[in-house]
């Protein structure tokens, strides 16, 4: 006797669908830069002052020269009269922003020396880091290619982290920072904006630098593409094919059925 042996598929959507749901946190990522408690400890400067008398004081660092400061984005020409609840009010929005990117950067550099530094130095460094590593949980943008560095020594930098980190312990767990995520660069003063065409409209900016969103988002798009398409294939494989049966009494008999198309079980 010949035996029709029912052949088992999974949901083509239903899979599609798992794909979606497993994928959507990587796609939408996340933008949100907020701290529920406070990752500064209470003796970082003891942290960082211990460091400091371990290290050589003309040790060569970099620091950024041209990291927009936020108190004085503001202040330029039409801005002086009539705008100052609008100034005060972003100000207020981004006051920690170059605070926030110059621990970034900071943190950069804790990274880079712990690759280079002997053991008991490398622990220091550790200590340290983990002052500012919180700066990591936060999806910043690639750095501007506009941003210039300058050199300077690990004292300075050292200085600067432990002032940054005073001025933001109070407020930190108070301040939502999403709006921090892309470090900007101060305009330069002794670059003269081209001259104005008499057909220009007023509201035209300057050309501003490619982002690099865009690649980023296709970069963790090509994959999600690649799964679905995938399971489209397999799906479309393992489609449901006619199944022969024996004809019935008052039936035609039906053409005769390739042998792969019927997966038997003899008995």
């Amino acid at each position: 006797m010949t035996v029709l042996a029912p052949a088992w598929r999974p949901s083509c959507p239903l899979l599609l669908l798992l794909l979606l749901l497993l994928l959507s946190p990587r796609l939408h990522g996340t933008s949100s830069c907020s701290f529920s408690h406070n990752p500064i400890s209470s003796d970082f400067k003891i942290k960082f002052s211990t460091l400091s008398d371990y290290l050589l004081k003309d040790y060569p660092v970099t620091v950024a020269a041209n990291l927009q400061d936020v108190s004085h984005t503001w202040a330029g020409p039409g801005m002086e009269v009539g705008s100052g609840l609008q100034r005060q009010h972003l100000r207020d929005q981004e006051q920690f922003c170059a605070k926030l990117w110059h621990l970034v950067l900071a943190q950069r550099w804790m990274e880079r020396l712990k690759t280079v530094a002997g053991l008991k130095i490398r622990e220091l460094l550790e200590t340290v880091d983990t002052e500012i590593h919180f700066v990591t949980s936060c999806a910043f943008q690639p750095l501007p290619s506009c941003l210039r560095f300058v050199q300077t020594n690990i004292s300075h930098l050292l200085q600067d982290t432990v002032a940054q980190l005073e001025a933001m312990k109070p407020w930190i767990t108070h301040r939502n920072f999403s709006q921090c995520l892309e470090l900007r660069c101060q305009p330069d003063p002794s670059t003269p904006l081209p001259p104005r065409s008499p057909g220009a409209l007023e509201a035209t900016e300057l050309p501003t630098p490619p982002s690099h969103s865009l690649l980023l988002l296709l970069l963790l798009l090509l994959p999600a593409a690649l799964l679905l398409l995938l399971a489209s294939v397999w799906c479309w494989q393992r489609r449901p094919r006619s199944r022969c049966r024996a004809p019935g009494p008052q039936e035609p008999v039906p053409p005769p059925c390739s042998p792969q198309d019927v997966p038997l079980l003899q008995s």
